[in-house]
């Protein structure tokens, strides 16, 4: 679904990303962990079509009609319409706007794009209906502004319900356990694992094991200044536990 081959990626005179390698299929969960600084936010949003990077040199292919096309050539919104979903570490406040009016534009641009049909209030509100049911959501959160004077945890799992709704092919979740209590991390998790599907992929961001004690991946990939340095199974996650970081870098 997903081939990423010598990504080299700078931020102004930066260079972040220093030659990433990596081949994600539909059907797995990728975990990527490491230290701060490392790059892990960057590949992301990057992958997402950030404006705020440049791309120096290597290639990020994508699956679309069963061709790998080259997801570089294409807008972020032309990426998210055909699949492409990205989680914020910070998700941002949209006043004005509700979770409802949010959600159901968004979901119409991409069926729509996608060549299916788009869906009327009603249609959509038993469509959503079903996903807060599954989700365990309360219906209140469709009336409130995005994110407004939402909590962390709120937050997170608002990008879990986009993401259930969207029903996008490639999730990229970066850091979606960041300052989450156990019991906020457990729900975001289990909507998680609700959603994962043969046919879709994940990419889980993140700088600690715990979420990954609930979500366990196929595959960790440990990020050290722009490089991948190791990639392993779901050990690897407890072996970064034990014994940190600093016996793979050294």
């Amino acid at each position: 679904m997903l081939e990423v081959r010598d990504l080299h990626v700078t931020r102004g005179d930066t260079k972040i990303l220093k030659g990433i390698d990596l081949t994600v299929k539909e059907g797995e969960v990728h975990a990527i962990m490491g230290p701060n600084g490392s790059g892990k936010s960057t590949l992301s949003k990057v992958i997402a079509g950030h404006p705020d990077y440049t791309i120096s040199s290597g290639s990020i292919k994508y699956e679309i009609n069963f061709k790998m096309k080259d997801l570089l050539e294409l807008e972020p919104d032309e990426r998210a319409r055909e699949g492409v979903f990205l989680a914020f570490q910070y998700p941002i406040e949209i006043p004005g706007v509700s979770n409802f009016e949010f959600l159901r534009a968004a979901f119409n641009s991409i069926s729509s794009h996608q060549g299916g049909s788009e869906m009327d209030v009603l249609e959509f509100q038993d469509y959503l209906n079903s996903k807060l049911s599954k989700l365990k959501v309360d219906s209140g959160f469709m009336s409130r502004e995005v994110n407004v004077d939402f909590s962390g945890g709120e937050k997170k799992r608002n990008e879990i319900l986009q993401m259930a709704v969207l029903n996008p092919r490639l999730s990229l979740l970066d850091e979606i356990d960041s300052g989450l209590d156990i019991d906020a991390l457990r729900e975001v998790a289990s909507g998680i694992n609700l959603l994962k599907d043969p046919s879709n992929a994940l990419i889980l961001i993140t700088h600690y094991e715990r979420i990954l004690e609930y979500v366990v991946p196929n595959f960790i990939h440990i990020l050290y200044d722009g490089k991948i340095i190791k990639s392993g199974t779901a050990d690897l996650a407890r072996e970064i536990e034990d014994r940190g970081y600093e016996h793979l870098i050294s």
